[in-house]
C-alpha cells in the first residue's frame, strides 16, 4: 500500500530535489494493464496537488500503450514544472520510451529498459482471430506490415510496380485496406511524435534522425530492449546512473509495489476459488498505479465475483461476474 512506500518516496524527492509521480502499468499475466486516455484526469489531480514547481520525476513502469496519450502526458506534467525527468527502475517499453524521450534527462538502473516505438493499431477493420469460442480483434503492428513488405521487396527481389502492387492486394485478402491505412498512418504519426518529444531532451541534434530511424524501425522487434549503455553511447540520449543510495531506493521502491500488484504471479482464478470458502467468491485485482505524496492513491482495480459452474457438456467452468473494473481513488493509508 502507499503507506508503505511515502518514506521512500519522500527520500527519492529529497535525492532528486523534485517532486515525485509513480506511474505502474501492471504486466501480471491474465491481469495485464497499458497507458491509457483514462489516466489523464488522475495525473492532473495529482499535478493540481503538486502545484507549480521547478522540477518533477516521472517513476515509471510500463509495456506501454497509447502514443497519443503519452504524448498528452508530457505536455500536461511540462505545464506543472520547468525541469522533467524520468526514472525508470525495470521495464519502460514502447509509449513509455516515447515518454522518456520527452523528459529532459532519463535515470535508468542496470536492468532498466527502454525499447521500439513502433505502434499497433486497433480498430473495428482490424482482423479477427477465434479464441475459445470468440471472436477476437487482433492488432496489426506497424513494423509487422513493413517487414512483409520490405520482404518482398527485398528478399524476394520484387521490384515491378505491378507486381509489388499484387503483393499488397494478396495483402488485403487477410487485413482490410482501411486497417492497412491506419497502419501507414500511425507510422508518419509516431515519426513526428518522437521529434516533437525529442526536442525537449537534452540531445545532440545529430543524434534525432538516428534515434527515430532506430526506434521507429531498425530495431527490428518490438520486443527489442535497450539497456542503459545502449541508450548512451549508440543513441546519444541524456542517461543518467543512478548512485548507490538513489538505486537503493528506486529498487525498494519498485519491489513494494511488485509485490503489492502480485506481478510475478500470473492470475488465476481458481486459486482464488480454492482459497474461498464460498462459491461464488469476491475478488478484487489491483492492476495499475498512479501514485504522490501529496495527491494519495489512484488504483486501477477490477473487482467481481467468481464462481464454479457446471456445463452442459459436463465440465466444470468458472464464471466471472465482474461488476467494477476502472480507477479508484485512495488517501495516503
Amino acid at each position: 500500500m502507499l503507506i508503505n512506500r511515502l518514506e521512500n518516496y519522500k527520500k527519492l524527492e529529497s535525492l532528486r530535489k523534485s517532486r515525485l509521480l509513480v506511474y505502474v502499468t501492471g504486466d501480471r499475466q491474465g491481469a495485464e494493464t497499458n497507458i491509457g486516455a483514462d489516466i489523464l484526469p488522475s495525473f492532473a489531480n495529482h499535478l493540481d496537488a503538486i502545484g507549480d514547481v521547478e522540477k518533477i520525476s516521472l517513476y515509471i513502469y510500463s509495456n506501454g500503450g497509447s502514443t497519443l496519450v503519452g504524448w498528452s502526458l508530457v505536455n500536461l506534467i511540462r505545464n506543472f514544472c520547468k525541469d522533467f525527468e524520468v526514472i525508470i527502475p525495470f521495464k519502460c517499453q514502447s509509449t513509455a520510451t516515447l515518454i522518456s524521450l520527452g523528459t529532459n534527462r532519463i535515470i535508468m538502473t542496470k536492468q532498466a529498459t527502454l525499447g521500439p516505438i513502433d505502434p499497433s493499431t486497433n480498430g473495428l477493420m482490424n482482423p479477427q482471430v477465434n479464441i475459445n469460442g470468440q471472436q477476437i480483434r487482433v492488432p496489426v503492428s506497424v513494423e509487422q506490415v513493413n517487414g512483409f513488405i520490405d520482404m518482398a521487396k527485398n528478399d524476394l527481389g520484387i521490384k515491378n510496380a505491378n507486381r509489388l502492387a499484387s503483393v499488397y492486394l494478396k495483402l488485403t485478402e487477410y487485413i482490410h485496406p482501411l486497417s492497412l491505412g491506419d497502419v501507414f498512418k500511425a507510422k508518419s504519426q509516431i515519426k513526428m511524435l518522437a521529434e516533437k518529444m525529442l526536442k525537449f531532451h537534452k540531445i545532440d541534434d545529430a543524434h534525432i534522425p538516428k534515434v527515430i530511424s532506430f526506434l521507429c524501425s531498425e530495431s527490428g522487434s518490438h520486443d527489442y530492449t535497450i539497456y542503459r549503455k545502449e541508450a548512451k553511447e549508440e543513441l546519444g540520449l541524456n542517461i543518467e546512473k543512478p548512485d548507490d543510495e538513489l538505486y537503493k531506493v528506486i529498487k525498494e521502491i519498485y519491489q513494494d509495489i511488485e509485490n503489492e500488484l502480485e506481478l510475478r504471479t500470473p492470475y488465476n482464478p481458481n486459486h482464488i476459488l480454492n482459497a474461498a470458502t464460498t462459491n461464488p467468491a469476491d475478488y478484487q485485482l489491483r492492476r495499475a498505479l498512479i501514485e504522490s505524496t501529496t495527491g494519495g492513491c489512484d488504483v486501477f482495480v477490477s473487482e467481481g465475483q467468481l464462481g464454479r459452474v457446471n456445463l452442459p457438456n459436463g465440465q466444470v467452468g468458472i464464471q466471472d461476474n465482474r461488476v467494477f473494473e476502472g480507477w479508484k481513488h485512495e488517501n495516503n493509508a
